[in-house]
């Protein structure tokens, strides 16, 4: 049998040798590529050394030349092997009349990120043959995770500065947009009249943060919103409405398990209460709405990862595949201080900071809203007034500055229902009257707004169903 031919890693000499002698003839190409090419993107070791001299030299406000370069490179053994002075100048003799030094620099990165890949799937390979016994296949997996989200970060350089004609056409696009969907919103519906009349919907590259303390719905909340951009981007999809006012969305709870987020869905949907479902206690036409409902449900884009403990890094990468192969509009993690950093730090503090800075990346970079639930500190339990502010949240600092949206569940129902009076008195009296008023009414409180007014939006919440809607509507059913 004929012996297969080694592989050769991808390279091209010739592109690297084109545009380091494009650079010595034009000192201000290296300005071109700057935010693209890396003395790591080169193949030959020389030339990474030629480039990162160029650079180095350039950044001091020195004019590159082959000789001020070959003063530079004094004591380089191997520019000296190859001829010194001698070899820079030919390469500023052979770079072409008119180079595209951008398409070059593209192309070198290209190539180093082939290599990279390579290697990485050669290590692998090994570790997966060697099997240590102090390292699982899960950590393994993990490790392989971590290596594919750096090259994909290391690849992430951006366009740098665009042009303000740019920038406005971008801003009369979003415009358009508001205005062909009946001038309200522009962004994801979050299934809220008032709330969506606020923020103007949920818009891409924002980070949302929701918060509350436990017991007052912000994971109900949050899932009332996915649930809700999902099925208005089928129906919208099914009519041939154009622009969609839904997403597909991608949820990550680390708190809950995939099968009891959709058993709240279906809860709601159905009005089954969650006590019936937990316990199989269903009527003959309970079972039978609830079975047609799930049928009924099971082509929506929501998309749930109940992966515990998983990482900024994780999340990242998954979201990423997700919005390459289901066009995820609406990213949902529930919740932020469950998020494990890339990396320890050392506190709590810096290690929130990155999480929540990773997460402002991810909706940049995929140009989708991600919405983050957080808790928020016991500090709320101490005061009179239990309504949230903004320096209640935990590890606070790191999320305020970070997120374009900080909006509080508070239902006020929730505490009076534990400071029941006794019965026949005055108190009781004063008490009934206040719980009445608040029956089934919740509160979200936006506090921070980067791009317009902070308000008070109020819902209807219906606690057997873990539902939120509009107040509105439920009153008119009422």
């Amino acid at each position: 049998m004929d012996m297969e031919a080694p592989r050769q890693l991808p390279y091209d000499v010739d592109i690297e040798q084109a545009l380091l002698g494009a650079i010595l003839v034009d000192n201000y190409s290296l300005e071109r590529v700057s935010s693209t090419l890396k003395p790591e993107h080169f193949y030959d070791p020389l030339h990474q050394r030629i480039f990162d001299a160029i650079e180095r030299m350039w950044a001091k406000g020195h004019a590159v030349t082959p000789l001020t370069l070959k003063a530079m490179m004094e004591g380089d053994a191997g520019l000296a092997e190859l001829g010194g002075q001698a070899y820079l100048l030919n390469l500023a003799r052979a770079a072409p009349a008119l180079p595209n030094v951008r398409d070059y620099a593209r192309i070198l990165a290209d190539l180093a990120t082939r290599r990279e890949l390579i290697r990485i799937g050669e290590d692998i390979v090994n570790s997966a043959f060697e099997s240590p016994i102090d390292v699982s296949p899960a950590e393994q997996l993990e490790e392989a995770e971590k290596a594919l989200y750096r090259v994909a970060e290391r690849t992430r350089f951006g366009e740098g500065p665009v042009g303000f004609d740019h920038a406005l056409a971008e801003a009369v696009q979003q415009a358009e947009l508001a205005l062909a969907r009946g001038g309200h919103i522009s962004g994801v519906s979050s299934g809220f009249t008032d709330l969506d009349s606020l923020l103007g919907g949920l818009h891409p590259s924002d980070l949302l943060i929701v918060a509350g303390r436990p017991g007052m719905g912000k994971t109900a909340l949050a899932t009332n919103m996915a649930f809700f951009a999902a099925r208005l981007w089928l129906k919208d999809k099914a009519d041939g409405v154009e622009p969609k006012r839904g997403a597909p969305v991608l949820l990550f709870s680390l708190e809950m398990a995939a099968s009891q987020l959709s058993a709240r869905i279906l809860s709601e949907q159905t009005e089954v209460e969650m006590r019936k479902i937990r316990t199989g206690r269903f009527t003959d036409s309970e079972w039978e709405r609830f079975v047609h409902t799930a049928q009924v449900l099971g082509d929506l884009p929501l998309y749930i990862d109940d992966t515990g403990g998983i990482s900024i890094a994780q999340i990242a990468a998954r979201a990423r595949r997700m919005k390459r192969e289901k066009q995820i509009g609406l990213i949902v993690i529930d919740y932020l201080q469950l998020v494990e950093p890339s990396r320890r730090a050392e506190n709590r503090v810096q290690e929130i900071s990155e999480v929540t800075k990773g997460l402002k990346a991810l909706a940049k970079e995929l140009s989708v809203p991600v919405m983050a639930l957080s808790q928020l500190s016991r500090g709320v339990d101490n005061r009179d007034d239990k309504r949230p502010i903004l320096s209640d949240l935990r590890e606070s600092g790191s999320i305020e500055q970070d997120a374009d949206v900080v909006m509080f569940v508070y239902r006020e129902e929730y505490y009076l229902q534990s400071r029941e009076p006794e019965a026949g008195t005055a108190d009781y009296d004063t008490w009934v009257q206040k719980l009445e008023r608040v029956h089934n009414r919740a509160e979200v409180l936006v506090e921070k707004h980067r791009h317009g007014p902070t308000n008070k939006v109020e819902l209807f919440f219906d606690a057997r169903f873990t539902r939120f809607s509009n107040l509105a509507t439920e009153d008119q059913r009422n």
